[in-house]
């Protein structure tokens, strides 16, 4: 399979903002995103239709655990530029989603879960763990985004990970895909998607409620906006070179 020319991600609906939203509005405007996000890629598109091989699945899994690895760190990044402790309590139940808790069985974690998908799809687990499959361009997608949540302000960091009001449905999409056209793969590589059917709508809950709480301006509204562009387009990057990649 060839590519004549790069997929050209959607661009994000950002109002024009003459006035501060209300809250509603706010959230209505945020959801508008999901047009712009990267579900629409041609590479999910071909993944959701069962036209993908295996080395095309292969390359995304082990590029993709790049990203699963950054998503504890930029929220670690997001705790210590938080002030307030009970934001802190609330959002740390993120990072122990990911990285799991001591004592704990391994498999309860995210990353360990979307390392045991890699193995279901063949890739060796010794080499989804040290790396040698991640793309440069996907390296420096997944290291931008904990760079941008150490360097912004912390709600919108919060801002930037409103890409899981859309995620339920992508996992959806997604695992019924699998069942359907790659029953190859044991249903334990399943478990990541599943986890984030539940996971997903709880953090862009609490994620919303921080936005509409602390974004009331014009301008933090517009911060929320960019930050939530910023991680659409990250994201599309990051599919875009797995894409051209592995074609």
């Amino acid at each position: 399979m060839t590519h004549d020319a790069l997929a050209a991600p959607p661009p994000p609906p950002i109002p024009e903002l003459h006035a501060p939203l209300t809250p509603a509005e706010l959230i209505e405007a945020l959801r508008a995103f999901g047009t712009s996000y990267y579900a629409v890629h041609p590479f999910h598109t071909r993944m959701h239709a069962g036209t993908l091989n295996r080395r095309q699945m292969q390359g995304w899994a082990a590029n993709r655990l790049a990203y699963q690895q950054a998503i504890p760190r930029k929220d670690a990044a997001i705790l210590a530029n938080c002030p307030d402790a009970t934001v802190r309590r609330r959002w740390l139940q993120r990072i122990i989603d990911h990285d799991g808790r001591p004592g704990d069985p391994p498999e309860s974690a995210g990353i360990e879960r979307w390392v045991r998908l890699g193995v279901a799809l063949g890739v060796p687990r010794e080499q989804m763990l040290d790396g040698r499959h991640v793309l440069p361009a996907v390296r420096m997608a997944a290291e931008s985004y904990v760079t941008f949540c150490r360097t912004h302000h912390w709600v919108e960091g919060c801002a930037s990970s409103l890409t899981e009001l859309f995620a339920p449905d992508l996992m959806k999409q997604r695992i019924a895909a699998f069942r359907r056209h790659y029953a190859w793969v044991d249903d334990d590589g399943l478990k990541y998607f599943e986890s984030r059917l539940t996971q997903a709508p709880r953090d862009s809950g609490h994620a919303l409620e921080i936005v509409t709480a602390h974004c009331t301006t014009v301008l933090t509204q517009r911060a929320a906006f960019d930050a939530l562009a910023f991680k659409l387009e990250l994201l599309w990057v990051m599919i875009d070179a797995i894409d051209h990649g592995y074609a």
